[in-house]
């Protein structure tokens, strides 16, 4: 389960010294939290959903999937890792040696017994604030993908059952995704 250890305001540099032991360290709103490291299962969703999207983006030149480890540094207090981002070609100057700089234009987290409620709570609350237009929170307990898109200043939730549609940029091509196959051999 996550935790949250200490009650204090963490800086850039000191996220940045925490030990790289296994554990998941993200601050969120001024707070640190610790993950242990993702269930089988999470990795196995995470994996069949990165080969799709990055197959997709590499075959029309689309920008950079990335997957976690990789930090979202948003403001001060404010370093996450998410699961999968997604950056668009014309953006990738975000990306940096010491992560992602400004909001990515799509981030993944595959929820598990230890993370859903940051996923959905605090991870959700930061996500939105800083910009990110669409957050995929996936759910292997549940089997299904529920799609919050950024429309001004709210996030609007909307779970699909059978199939996800993402276009990644304005009249680009579009990428269907079968869930049910993405939770295969958790029944």
């Amino acid at each position: 389960m996550a935790t949250r250890p200490e009650e204090k305001r963490w800086t850039y540099s000191e996220f940045a010294r925490l030990p790289d032991d296994g554990k998941r360290y993200e601050v969120i709103a001024g707070e640190l939290y610790v993950s242990p490291s993702p269930l089988t299962r999470h990795q196995l969703v995470s994996q069949r959903l990165n080969r799709q999207l990055d197959e997709f983006v590499e075959q029309h030149d689309l920008g950079w999937v990335l997957g976690a480890p990789v930090d979202v540094l948003f403001a001060e207090g404010n370093y996450m890792v998410p699961d999968l981002i997604f950056v668009r070609r014309e953006r990738v100057g975000i990306i940096s040696d010491r992560g992602i700089e400004a909001a990515p234009d799509l981030i993944i987290e595959i929820a598990s017994p230890s993370s859903a409620r940051i996923d959905r709570g605090p991870k959700l609350q930061q996500y939105m604030r800083f910009g990110v237009p669409l957050y995929w929170v996936v759910d292997p307990d549940a089997g299904h993908v529920e799609v919050h898109e950024l429309l001004g200043s709210q996030a609007e939730p909307l779970i699909e059952a059978e199939t996800l549609t993402w276009t990644p940029v304005p009249s680009g091509p579009t990428l269907t995704i079968e869930v049910p196959p993405l939770f295969r051999g958790f029944e």
